[in-house]
């Protein structure tokens, strides 16, 4: 008697279980991965040190941040109370636990040629983003990416330099500040330039500017990671609570979310049209984030309201430090680690989530 047949489904749900075991499963001995790095650029989200290099008040280097770091207690300058999804990402792909910032001394272009972070935490895609709070503004991320390339071929040749940037996953994750930081809290003059709706037009044109640049300088591999729930975070819910809004989700700044994420969505698939070599996926962070708000149990998460860091209402950089009280015990109950930004727990979830994503489009 002839074995049944596997149906369609079947086989490719082997496949896609394969392929997610050798995405999830670190190189062993010298063998090289398939990915040979990951290069990063943003905010606060994937942010693993460079502003602790810049003057500016929006650092992340004291504790308690990174209390949950592996190997011990270490303030990194990663907003987050361990690893950020970049971190973890790479872990994945077989390459080192944590991507080290480009700023940092302590690194050097052999260390890069693995992984490197240009993101910077309080910028954002609009350039009047970075102003408000003194830090590095995207077009810089992009300088910094060239200059990088031209250090990579001096140390490399030029042939192994281009395999690697043409080989790499580029996380890009930014926006978020550009409406919570400098539209909605008045900061620039974008608030009277621009109706909502026009401001993220502008932002949707300058992101696909900023991928298109890109990929002329040789990146191939490339996720974009859409906004998240940002009327939920701790801080806007303090701020709708003391204005008299109640103090739940702002509905108002979700709504814009949704909508960016709409226009960001479309403009991916139309570079993807346009640019026939580039792997792009757009990463759907907002219903993810949702689904962690609604369904916390799911996901062993007891708060999802507050950060784990002093009050959790209002608490980040340097008012999230060791002499603030009422620092939770456990962070892998919470949804947010700060007023502002996921606990490690949350950004491996993320973490996986982009992986999914990037096997499911081809982008790896």
């Amino acid at each position: 008697m002839a074995p049944p047949r596997r149906s369609t489904a079947a086989v490719a749900a082997l496949l896609l279980l394969a392929a997610a075991l050798l995405l999830t499963t670190p190189a062993s001995g010298g063998a090289s991965p398939r990915v040979p790095a990951v290069i990063v650029f943003g905010d606060s989200t994937v942010d693993t040190g460079n502003n602790n290099q810049i003057p500016t008040p929006l650092r992340a280097d004291l504790a308690p941040y990174g209390r949950d770091m592996p190997g011990g207690p270490r303030p990194t300058g990663r907003f987050g109370n361990g690893r950020l999804p970049p971190d973890l990402i790479s872990e994945a792909l077989g390459l080192p636990p944590l991507v080290p910032a480009y700023l940092d001394p302590a690194n050097g272009i052999d260390d890069f040629a693995r992984g490197v972070c240009f993101a910077s935490a309080g910028t954002g895609i609009d350039n009047a983003t970075a102003d408000v709070l003194s830090v590095i503004p995207l077009w810089k991320e992009v300088e910094y990416y060239t200059e990088y390339q031209l250090r990579l071929r001096a140390r490399l040749g030029r042939r192994r330099a281009a395999a690697i940037i043409r080989g790499a996953l580029h996380v890009v994750s930014i926006g978020t500040n550009d409406f919570l930081e400098n539209y909605f809290l008045l900061a620039t003059g974008r608030f009277a330039e621009f109706t909502v709706g026009e401001y993220e037009d502008y932002l949707v044109g300058g992101a696909r500017e900023f991928l298109a640049r890109i990929h002329r300088l040789g990146a191939r591999r490339v996720t974009f990671a859409g906004l998240a729930a940002i009327g939920c975070l701790p801080l806007e819910r303090t701020t709708s609570a003391l204005l008299g809004g109640g103090g739940g989700c702002v509905e108002e700044y979700n709504e814009v979310a949704r909508s960016f994420n709409g226009k960001v969505r479309d403009m991916v698939r139309g570079l993807k049209e346009e640019f026939p070599k580039l792997r792009i996926a757009y990463i759907s962070v907002y219903e993810s984030f949702l689904n962690l708000i609604t369904d916390p149990a799911k996901y062993g998460l007891e708060n999802v309201e507050e950060g784990c860091c002093a009050t959790g209402k209002f608490e980040m950089g340097f008012m999230c430090n060791e002499d603030a009280p009422m620092t939770c015990d456990d962070a892998g109950k919470f949804l947010f680690w700060d007023a502002f930004h996921p606990t490690e727990k949350v950004n491996r979830l993320m973490a996986n989530h982009t992986l999914e994503v990037c096997y499911q489009e081809g982008v790896l």
